[in-house]
């Protein structure tokens, strides 16, 4: 039984199930059991209510690295067809805002997503294909190129790193 909010009310539906449609069990992944289990812990740790939509949206970014929306759409719509634009946008709002995934946009690039919070890294962006890789910083945690020499009276909180170039495949056709 799945959960949906409909009009602000909580209501159930019955969705049928592999076995009804087509007369048999469905194979069933252990794995995938754990992930979603998995998934509704970090929800519920986060006073997030554990919705499809934030699931499989919370899926498809841990494994899209790096992914646009129209991406994590596609990755959504694998496991729930029917799930609107607006949902997904909704899921990745509230994920990003509990801090489970963190956006990213690179200077003219569109919104990106990933599952990698809370660590200090940063992001190599190649200038010809869009390919995005993550970084260690090599300093630690906080390192001094993130401490301004004047904070001008701000509180800050977060800093970030892009650096551009050429990824190894796109420096061949260049040269």
């Amino acid at each position: 039984m799945i959960r949906a909010s409909t009009g602000g009310c909580q209501a159930s539906r019955l969705v049928l199930n592999h076995s009804v449609l087509l007369g048999s069990d469905p194979p069933v992944s252990h794995e995938h059991d754990e992930h979603r289990a998995g998934a509704e812990q970090v929800l519920r740790s986060a006073d997030l209510r554990v919705t499809g939509p934030r699931i499989a949206t919370l899926a498809a970014v841990r494994g899209n690295a790096h992914a646009d929306t129209e991406t994590v759409i596609r990755a959504v719509r694998e496991t729930l067809p029917s799930v609107s634009h607006q949902a997904v946008y909704d899921s990745l709002s509230a994920l990003t805002q509990a801090g489970i995934i963190r956006r990213i946009q690179p200077s003219g690039s569109v919104a990106l997503y990933e599952s990698r919070v809370g660590d200090n890294h940063h992001h190599l962006v190649c200038r010809s294909c869009g390919r995005v890789v993550d970084v260690a910083c090599e300093h630690g945690a906080p390192p001094p190129c993130m401490t301004p020499t004047d904070g001008h009276g701000f509180t800050i909180d977060e800093a970030e790193v892009v650096y551009w170039g050429l990824c190894a495949d796109c420096q061949p056709a260049a040269a």
